[in-house]
Formats: C-alpha cells, structure tokens, sequence
C-alpha cells in the first residue's frame, strides 16, 4: 500500500494525476469486466480529457460538477455533484455519486470524500441531498449512513438515503 503525504483533498479534475488516474480506472475496469476503450483517447489527450470534465457541466439532464478526490500525484476517485434532480434522479441517482478506484478501497476514502462532498452541496445551497445504492453494496451503504443519510426506502433496486446539510 502507497503511503499518501499530503491529505486527499476533492478538486476539479486535474492533469497532474494523469498516471495515476489511468491505472486506477483501468483497473476497476478489469476488475469489473467494464469496456476500457474510453481510456485510449483519454491518454492520448489527457489535458483535453480534463478540460471536458471541469467546471460545472449539464449532465443527466440537470447541472452537476465533477471532482476528483486526488493526494499529489495520486487519483483516489471520483464523485459527482447534480445541482438539482429529474424525477428519474429523485427515483435512482439522487444528488451525489462516488467511487474510489480498487487500488484505494478500504481505507476510510470515500467516507471523507463524501464528506468533503456534501459541504460542496452546502455551498451549492442544498439543504438535503438524495443519495442511493445498490442494494447489495454494503460498503456504500456504511459510507453514506457515516456521513449523516436517513433510509428511505428502495427504487429501481436501489436503496434510497437522505442527508440533511446544517449550516456551512
């Protein structure tokens, strides 16, 4: 295991975990039986392949931003703030997504990163925020009840979790 030097901090995508990033991506995608086309034109053009996923962007129909959770040089993973939600997100997808790639998993990662997560949302002015998993993710399950989510049921096979945000 690489010992990190500095705290994990959550950032606009940057170039400066190309590496790192590429090798945590394709391993999640072994590792998952996931495509990995997607990553040759990612590192043929890192820089560009940045520059897309910066700023605040529509996806899923609504505005989100995307952040990465980096330490220096090293890519932790991801997670994906939607400013509002569709009906299909108020069902399955909520206001926040995450993942940690495999070479990072189980040390406490995406519980800070969510964290770090929801004071994005506060800063947004969200005053609760929907969060869901499968239902066979436990791990996710633990993050996101760590972090303050309330049950709420299940849709579309996933379980549904809300999280009020107090003042910044």
């Amino acid at each position: 295991m690489t010992l990190l030097k500095e705290p994990p901090t959550l950032v606009w995508p940057t170039a400066t975990v190309r590496d790192s990033y590429l090798s945590g991506e394709r391993a999640d995608c072994v590792a998952e039986g996931r495509a990995m086309e997607w990553l040759g034109p990612a590192a043929d053009d890192f820089d560009a392949f940045v520059a897309q996923r910066r700023g605040e962007q529509i996806r899923w129909g609504v505005p989100s931003t995307l952040f990465w959770y980096v330490s220096g040089e090293h890519y932790l993973g991801t997670l994906v703030v939607r400013h509002e939600l569709t009906p299909e997100l108020a069902e399955a997808g909520g206001h926040v997504g995450y993942h940690v790639v495999r070479p990072w998993r189980r040390q406490g990662h995406a519980t800070r990163m969510l964290a770090a997560g929801l004071a994005e949302c506060r800063r947004l002015g969200l005053d609760r925020v929907l969060l869901t998993c499968d239902v066979d993710n436990e791990p996710s399950r633990r993050v996101i009840r760590a972090n303050g989510g309330i049950p709420d049921g299940q849709a579309h096979g996933e379980d549904r979790f809300w999280i009020t945000l107090g003042a910044a």
